[in-house]
């Protein structure tokens, strides 16, 4: 197996450290209180040791009550700090991931879709969940139990050189083979570890589209193997958890035995001192109670590795996604897109998702302000593309697209967006009510306009009809509603922001030929005076246009009135004649 990047390690643990500085006045404190608790542990050992040697002394029965007084009260003083220092490093731990999840959730929001396109849902959500409470657990208790234990092998070791110096250096003599064997330790476990977090994401991106699709894996009698390849893929996590535990099973133990070597070696030899008078009996005792109190660190050791090398490789999985480049960022001097009447154009533009496999080739084309053109063409022609590229869903790979004479690059996302509605074949509507699916590109819009955008998607009427009208909850992505109820909330939604630019990315294909004709007509109502993109299959849709554009392998072949490219298009009439007899089949 290959060893990890140990600077890239190392790396990304600082970085994960980084999410401690809002935090550094209750680190600060709960690392002084840590560092209390274990001086009062060490009070108490020490002071156990007088207790036994005044028992053998001269039986001062006051300064024996004084002392067993004391340890009392370092005892409260101890569990007191305890307290306290648990209850700030868990309110700094739900602080930290708190933090972090706002981070990432904000990251995503601002990646284009080019990052949705290349990753699954269920790994981003496995993210956000399982890998930020691995990192939170270290953060908030791991680290602060590393630097309480690193205080309490330096000071009990210090206290052991103290009370004998022979003894102590018997003591620490395994000290270096326990680094060594941790060291070993932290590099193999490091990538079984991570590849276990992955493979967790696997079964939860598995889960998450069964879930999302169950309607389709009950149509299709899928069950059986979907839980298969659920199986397969937990199958898959329990095997790398039997790894990553096996190689627990090894070293742990391995790390827990090495310090009892030297406890027993300082048994014979302090014992034979204790026998030949050269060290006191309490002494003798207090020097092993330190020991124990040593050795236990040193036994976790293995389990802070394991812990800092999971939340590593929680760490690395977290910062691809915050380090993964906005390929459709606003530049910085962006500007607002200025008013304009909604003119596009396309000017010699070139796009491809993957280097090396374009998708559109040398795209000129004007959509004069007002009109509507149809994009038609056959599957994989590059129409949804082509008009992806006016939101700026997509960077252009050469070329320009502008918009009422302005470059989409140079202004503002949030700007160019609020002026182009959007409507797709498969809307997505939310687990809201009816009204804020509507209201979504503008949440504090009036109820009449929320209404007017309804009627004119011919919504109304069925929303009225609702247990609670438009304060009905649809249940999630719409699922309560028909196909076609979904698809005209989705174009209410889009005219209510009141767009310039209107893109129908066949947005009448979920509903029957009656719904369609309601719906033509808000829409003729809605696109007048709008510039109108309409991506269309059905030749009643494509009537809507003024002009109709015909694109075939990612080029535009032929534009013109429908009459026109029938004569002159064979493209367009192939087309055209499959969907004429598409709709005399409806019709029969």
């Amino acid at each position: 197996m290959a060893q990890p990047n140990t600077p890239t390690n190392a790396r990304t643990f600082v970085r994960l450290l980084g999410f401690l500085r809002p935090y550094r006045g209750s680190l600060a404190f709960s690392t002084a209180l840590a560092v209390g608790s274990q001086a009062g542990a060490i009070a108490v050992l020490v002071l156990t040791g007088h207790v036994v040697d005044e028992l053998r002394g001269a039986r001062n029965t006051h300064r024996l009550t004084v002392l067993i007084v004391t340890i009392l009260a370092v005892g409260v003083v101890k569990a007191a700090l305890m307290v306290g220092r648990r209850f700030i490093s868990g309110r700094q731990a739900l602080g930290v991931e708190y933090d972090m999840r706002n981070a990432l959730y904000a990251r995503l929001l601002r990646l284009s879709f080019g990052f949705y396109d290349r990753h699954q849902t269920g790994q981003l959500m496995s993210r956000a969940t399982v890998d930020l409470q691995t990192v939170r657990f270290f953060l908030g208790y791991g680290l602060i139990f590393f630097i309480q234990h690193s205080l309490t092998i330096v000071s009990v070791t210090g206290v052991l050189f103290f009370y004998n110096w022979k003894l102590a250096l018997i003591a620490v003599a395994t000290t270096p083979l326990i680094v060594a064997t941790a060291y070993r330790y932290s590099g193999v476990s490091h990538p079984v570890l991570r590849d276990v977090q992955q493979k967790l994401a696997d079964v939860a991106t598995v889960a998450e589209e069964t879930i999302v699709g169950i309607h389709v894996v009950k149509s299709f009698a899928q069950e059986e193997r979907r839980q298969e390849r659920f199986e397969r893929s937990s199958g898959e996590v329990f095997e790398q958890s039997v790894r990553a535990n096996t190689q627990r099973a090894i070293y742990v133990p391995l790390l827990a035995f090495m310090p009892i070597l030297a406890q027993s070696a300082v048994l014979i030899v302090g014992g034979h001192m204790v026998v030949h008078g050269r060290l006191s009996l309490g002494s003798f005792i207090a020097f092993n109670l330190l020991l124990n109190m040593l050795v236990a660190p040193l036994r976790m050791l293995g389990m802070w590795i394991g812990n800092a090398q999971r939340a590593t490789a929680s760490g690395e999985r977290f910062f691809e996604v915050i380090d993964e480049p906005e390929d459709v960022a606003d530049p910085a001097a962006a500007q607002p897109l200025p008013r304009g009447p909604g003119r596009v154009v396309f000017e010699s533009v070139d796009f491809a998702y993957e280097p090396g496999r374009p998708v559109l080739h040398g795209i000129d084309l004007e959509l004069a302000a007002g009109s509507t053109v149809a994009l038609i063409g056959r599957s994989g022609s590059g129409k949804t593309t082509l008009a992806a590229l006016v939101p700026r869903f997509y960077d252009v790979s050469a070329g320009r697209v502008l918009v009422d004479g302005v470059d989409v690059r140079e202004v503002t996302r949030r700007s160019l967006r609020r002026e182009v509605g959007v409507i797709s074949q498969d809307p997505f509507l939310f687990s809201a009510s009816v009204r804020d699916n509507i209201a979504f590109g503008v949440p504090n819009v009036p109820q009449e306009l929320v209404e007017a955008a309804a009627r004119a998607a011919q919504a109304h009427s069925f929303v009225e009809k609702l247990p609670a009208g438009y304060d009905t909850v649809i249940g999630e992505r719409g699922i309560t509603l028909s196909g076609g109820q979904r698809q005209r909330i989705a174009i209410a939604r889009a005219l209510v922001i009141d767009p310039r630019i209107l893109i129908l990315d066949d947005a009448t294909a979920s509903v029957d030929a009656t719904t369609e004709a309601e719906i033509r007509k808000g829409l003729t109502e809605a696109m007048r005076d709008r510039t109108t993109i309409v991506i269309a299959h059905r030749l009643s849709t494509i009537a809507l246009a003024d002009e109709v554009v015909v694109l075939d392998h990612g080029r535009i072949v032929a534009r013109g009135t429908q009459a026109q490219l029938l004569e002159t298009s064979p493209v367009f009439r192939e087309i055209h004649d499959h969907g004429l007899l598409q709709e005399i089949g409806v019709a029969l």
